[in-house]
């Protein structure tokens, strides 16, 4: 098996990693959500215009997630031109996913100071999504989102490095918007006042399971990488014979 290749499994597991990540995005988005929705007009604040507002916010943000998808893997393609930095990327990918997870669990925040580096990045793209505001249209929270998606987070860093390790800008994009998707329903949710979601998502034992299950995925693939490295092995042996 590939551990990089993009079969149905790799893309399910990085929807599931959203649905997972989802107390961090609550606790870090989830007011953001809040604020764009009562900034809203009291007069505009039907059901349905809100909850076109609030999928326009998001899809923004996940075309983001992907477009930034496609940029590291590219990259990607560059740093993997060897099978030993191939397997390098491959490593580093499992190990950010492993980070990823003490980060959801509330165990290590280690990631805080990755996000501290995109924080300065940040700070010439939000200017660009205060002009958008109010948002009244679809079009405007679409834009809005697309800045958004841009919000220094150590879960999309985490997941970006898998996109870097896919070394392919179709692969890499399809990734993060798999991922998006799976963070869909705990901001959509929230934005909506979903409370008893929230309250689940945001819940301990929900964090603990979701961690230990990320861990086990990234275990697998650094198991996977070891196997394949194993069998590289064995054929350049044979080749010598």
């Amino acid at each position: 098996m590939n551990p990089t290749g993009l079969d149905l499994p790799p893309l399910l597991a990085a929807f599931v990693f959203g649905l997972m990540g989802g107390a961090h995005c609550i606790g870090m988005c989830g007011g953001i959500m809040s604020a764009l929705t009562f900034a809203v007009p009291p007069s505009m604040r039907q059901p349905a215009r809100l909850s076109g507002l609030l999928l326009g916010y998001n899809l923004g943000r996940i075309s983001s997630y992907m477009i930034a998808g496609a940029l590291v893997a590219v990259l990607g393609t560059v740093f993997s031109m060897t099978p030993g930095m191939r397997m390098a990327l491959q490593i580093f990918a499992a190990v950010m996913l492993i980070l990823m997870a003490l980060y959801i669990a509330d165990w290590w925040k280690g990631l805080l100071k990755v996000e501290a580096v995109g924080r300065r990045f940040w700070r010439h793209i939000e200017p660009f999504g205060r002009r958008l505001m109010p948002v009244v249209k679809v079009p405007q929270a679409f834009a809005l989102g697309a800045v958004w998606g841009w919000l220094p987070c150590g879960l999309v860093y985490s997941m970006l490095a898998w996109s870097l390790a896919m070394a392919d800008p179709a692969r890499g994009a399809l990734l993060m918007g798999a991922f998006g998707l799976g963070t869909l329903p705990a901001l959509l949710a929230t934005g909506l006042a979903a409370r008893k979601l929230s309250a689940l998502i945001r819940h301990p034992a929900t964090r603990t399971v979701a961690a230990l299950c990320i861990i086990a995925f990234a275990l697998w693939q650094l198991w996977s990488i070891y196997q394949m490295a194993g069998m590289d092995d064995m054929a350049m042996q044979g080749t010598h014979h």
